[in-house]
């Protein structure tokens, strides 16, 4: 039953395969504590509140608020989907609360940072370092996430008219705008692929590796990581990083909110809001007109 439902999540409701698995994860954990380890039969039918929140109880001691919430959004989702198929009529999931999970302020890079990361000199006739290069600078210049950098077509990306078409979360496509200096080295990436791998159609993955063949995440990373590294002084270096700092910049330099929330595809607005919490502009500027030793004489 768990099996049939995570394929409906992933088939019917669109949910990512991260998703897929975490759900898997917590709901055969919730197996496993409902069944003693498998030595009773597993009926989750006659699931009730009351044993479910044991279940989460018991995981409280070794979880963070955050993994709690999912585990308990698991339950709901599942037996929502029991009581979509005729299994049950009420859902014992409903009712299941946590604590209210601290939002961390994201991890950003200074401007001045990213300026020195991509104005590294590099070799324009080698594919490797060309590619890296704008794996990065596409991360920063369009703030789009690492899922979407991978299912880039090579049709997806116009220089004509400066646009990346991106499927989001949920297969949801929006149109991210890019400016002469991206479409320059999106050029020269071509160039070099051509001159690599051979030409290729509208369907074809944009960004490859020396064969033709897709990148995958952990080598994305890596790119990522090892441009970062010596030159960028932050607690993680990551493709979301990037896309944080793009989020920041953004808003540091009188972009809305709104806008800001449209490039990033966030599907509500409170999502964008943390990143003007706190920005170092804001913080500079606040900084010189309050405090006393700031002001000139």
């Amino acid at each position: 039953m768990i099996e049939k439902f995570l394929t409906y999540l992933k088939a019917e409701l669109s949910r990512s395969e991260h998703t897929v698995a975490a759900y898997r994860s917590d709901l055969m954990e919730w197996r496993d504590f409902d069944t003693l380890g498998g030595s009773t039969e597993f009926h989750p039918e006659l699931a009730t509140p009351m044993s479910l929140r044991r279940w989460i109880a018991s995981q409280s001691s070794g979880c963070t608020v955050v993994s709690l919430k999912r585990k308990i959004s698991a339950l709901r989702s599942f037996f929502r989907y029991l009581m979509v198929t005729g299994v049950i009529t009420t859902n014992p999931a409903e009712e299941l609360r946590t604590g209210r999970a601290p939002k961390p302020l994201p991890v950003i890079v200074r401007p001045d940072e990213t300026e020195a990361m991509l104005s590294e000199t590099i070799d324009e006739t080698n594919f490797a370092e060309v590619r890296s290069r704008l794996i990065v600078d596409m991360f920063y210049t369009t703030g789009i996430r690492c899922s979407e950098l991978m299912t880039l077509t090579d049709g997806n990306v116009d220089t004509l008219r400066g646009e990346l078409k991106v499927l989001g979360k949920r297969n949801k496509e929006r149109i991210v705008p890019f400016g002469e200096p991206l479409a320059r080295e999106i050029a020269l990436y071509r160039r070099l692929r051509r001159e690599k791998v051979g030409e290729s159609n509208g369907e074809d993955p944009f960004f490859v590796r020396d064969d033709g063949r897709h990148l995958y995440r952990k080598m994305i990373y890596n790119i990522v990581h090892n441009a970062m590294t010596g030159v960028v002084h932050a607690p993680r270096l990551s493709p979301h990083v990037l896309r944080h700092s793009f989020a920041s910049d953004m808003l540091n330099n009188g972009a809305s909110l709104n806008s800001v929330q449209q490039l990033l595809g966030h599907a509500s607005l409170e999502t964008t809001q943390i990143y003007t919490h706190v920005t170092f502009s804001d913080l500079k500027n606040n900084y010189l007109t309050a405090h006393p030793r700031a002001q000139k004489k």
